[in-house]
């Protein structure tokens, strides 16, 4: 294995699992923000109690998301050297202010964990919010470095220097709403699904009080709605991302697709193994004209494929499975909150 190939293992390894704790470190805080506004709402000691259940989970994740967060960082210059010098004179503006952000998650994380009990319940409130403000702020502005790389913009490029430098102009490339808008959806979502599996399996311990049984059901059921809410809107800024794709990126629309031919009455391709030698989808479910209508709003739109781009420019054939494994996991997650929303006979 050569050097870069190496490089790309090791700090793809690391940004996996930094990415778990820093999507559970995005919505725990909002999970815990929701239950303390109902505590406040209601008066029922239960949300109180989820509040800091949930709060005592997400201070060991900050802890490790801090640590894993810090190592992608130190990658970013030892593994990429020469692409942060360039890119770090045009997009290190969201790195700085996302330290800003960082400290106020931190600071008003320590207000709640040590004073909350000794604070007025409204400044308890406001303190978790800040918190959750925090967090947010934080992902969707790594997130904007990310949008800047799919849609670069706010400089030139002259004998391999960046020139004409506009720092604001590229932290507002045309990537960045529909990017930002998807990653804080799917991480409310996330979590609202993680919390309801830990309350379901509270339910299942044949061990559990009857009181603690309501508590863990009253988790549940709050969990299931806010996870199922965020999960429709993500749906919603999932297709608002592959319109942008459509337009902007149409190659990776292709790929995740399986798409080589430009046609109209494009279908959506479901599952499968994409063959170069075939140029076609091995096994997969063709929806007809599916593909047309979430790029084009139109049954007969025309989608561009992969053989209108150079070969070498193509992204990986295998991203189709793990674009159906992602629109999957969310289409079943749905469809589970739906299933046990369906009171039984």
């Amino acid at each position: 294995m050569d050097h870069v190939h190496l490089a790309r293992v090791l700090f793809g390894s690391t940004l996996g699992f930094h990415i778990i704790y820093a999507t559970l470190g995005v919505g725990i805080p909002f999970m815990v923000t929701i239950a303390e506004v109902t505590y406040a709402l209601t008066g029922d000691i239960d949300y109180a109690i989820m509040a800091k259940r949930w709060t005592r989970g997400f201070t060991v994740l900050l802890a490790v998301s801090i640590t894993t967060g810090t190592t992608v960082a130190l990658q970013l210059s030892l593994l990429w050297p020469k692409f942060m010098q360039l890119v770090g004179q045009i997009i290190a503006l969201p790195f700085l202010i996302e330290i800003f952000a960082f400290f106020m998650e931190a600071l008003f994380m320590s207000i709640y964990v040590y004073a909350a009990d000794r604070i007025p319940r409204r400044w308890r409130i406001a303190s978790v919010l800040l918190v959750a403000i925090g967090a947010a702020a934080s992902a969707l502005l790594i997130t904007d470095a990310n949008a800047f790389m799919n849609a670069p913009q706010g400089f030139r490029l002259e004998n391999g220097k960046a020139v004409d430098v506009h720092p604001w102009q590229a932290i507002l490339n045309p990537s960045l709403p529909t990017s930002d808008f998807h990653v804080l959806m799917t991480a409310y979502m996330t979590v609202g699904f993680v919390t309801a599996a830990v309350a379901a399996y509270g339910l299942l311990k044949k061990s559990h009080t009857e009181r603690e049984r309501q508590h863990q059901y009253k988790a549940l059921m709050l969990s299931l709605a806010l996870g199922g809410t965020f999960g429709i809107v993500a749906a919603i800024s999932g297709d608002m991302s592959g319109k942008y794709l459509a337009g902007h990126q149409p190659e990776k629309l292709a790929v995740a697709e399986g798409l080589f031919n430009t046609q109209a009455h494009a279908p959506l391709v479901i599952g499968g193994r994409v063959s170069p030698s075939r140029q076609d989808v091995i096994g997969g479910i063709k929806v007809p004209d599916m593909l047309s209508w979430l790029a084009t709003d139109r049954l007969d739109g025309v989608v561009k494929g992969l053989n209108d781009f150079p070969r070498d420019t193509w992204p990986p054939l295998f991203l189709h499975l793990f674009f159906d494994g992602m629109v999957g996991i969310g289409t079943a997650l749905i469809f589970f909150l739906v299933s046990a929303s369906v009171p039984s006979k």
